[in-house]
């Protein structure tokens, strides 16, 4: 019997029993499996944000990972619960979107419909616990995904995309799409637009804040001033050091961002 890795991440934070039940279905099926956990703080019911942090998290695990992601304000109704794999490795979740960011292609999918990878009784509300854990552990385990059930086509899976940058008049108009635990705000902008040919040039407006210049690390800017420094996930930020971006501009997921580049770059 294979014992593998398996990720958890969800939207239940853990003063609860909730992530406890379903880390207890898991070692139930092999308690030599080893989970860990990406988060359990996911804003409860944003399918996006948690898309988001396990598409910046599953690609530093070995491959033949498993990770079991729930997010499921739909749970109990017509929304499938799926499997998708992968070169990577296996995405265990509904089919809401929550697994598509970080799953690539060429991938296959199947619905979990098979009763020996779910535990006997079903609750309405907590399939975390009772479909998608067994499943995950089983996948960890060694079962093929195409035992779970039937195959899905690729436009049954739910797919969600980053936000399109637009382009206009020699700049990029984007957006945040994340604020993390430190206030940064990270944009849909990827860092190779800001890279070349003079990222000392490139100016970011966002929130009437006018910023130029993309700095290598925050290191580059003294305390409490404002920057833009592409960050570990390839995307444009803005930052403040020792401090918080969201605070000082007052701005969240959804903030416009214009990106100017430096003199030769276009747009």
């Amino acid at each position: 019997m294979r014992h593998g890795i398996v990720t958890l991440l969800s939207d239940f934070g853990t003063a609860d029993a909730y992530v406890a039940a379903m880390r207890g279905v898991m070692l139930g099926v092999n308690r030599a499996l080893r989970l860990v956990d990406i988060t359990h703080e996911v804003v409860p019911q944003d399918v996006f944000g948690g898309a988001l942090v396990l598409r910046h998290a599953a690609p530093f695990f070995p491959r033949g990972t498993v990770h079991l992601a729930v997010v499921d304000p739909g749970v109990g109704g017509p929304r499938a619960p799926i499997v998708i794999e992968t070169a990577l490795g296996w995405f265990v979740g509904p089919n809401n979107g929550i697994l598509t960011l970080a799953a690539p292609a060429p991938r296959r999918a199947y619905r979990l419909e098979n009763p020996a990878f779910r535990r006997p009784v079903l609750s309405d509300t907590f399939h975390g616990r009772d479909l998608f854990a067994p499943a995950a552990a089983y996948l960890a385990c060694g079962a093929p995904a195409a035992a779970m059930g039937p195959a899905l086509d690729e436009a049954q899976v739910v797919q969600l995309d980053l936000p399109a940058v637009r382009r206009e008049a020699g700049a990029l108009r984007g957006e945040v799409i994340h604020v993390d635990h430190f206030g940064n705000l990270i944009t849909n902008v990827f860092g190779d637009y800001v890279a070349e040919p003079r990222p000392a040039e490139c100016c970011v407006e966002v929130g009437g804040a006018r910023i130029c210049g993309v700095r290598r690390g925050y290191y580059e800017v003294t305390a409490g001033e404002l920057c833009a420094v592409v960050g570990s996930a390839g995307l444009l930020e803005v930052a403040v050091r020792d401090g918080s971006a969201t605070a000082r501009l007052g701005l969240g997921r959804g903030a416009e961002v214009r990106v100017t580049p430096g003199r030769g770059g276009d747009a």
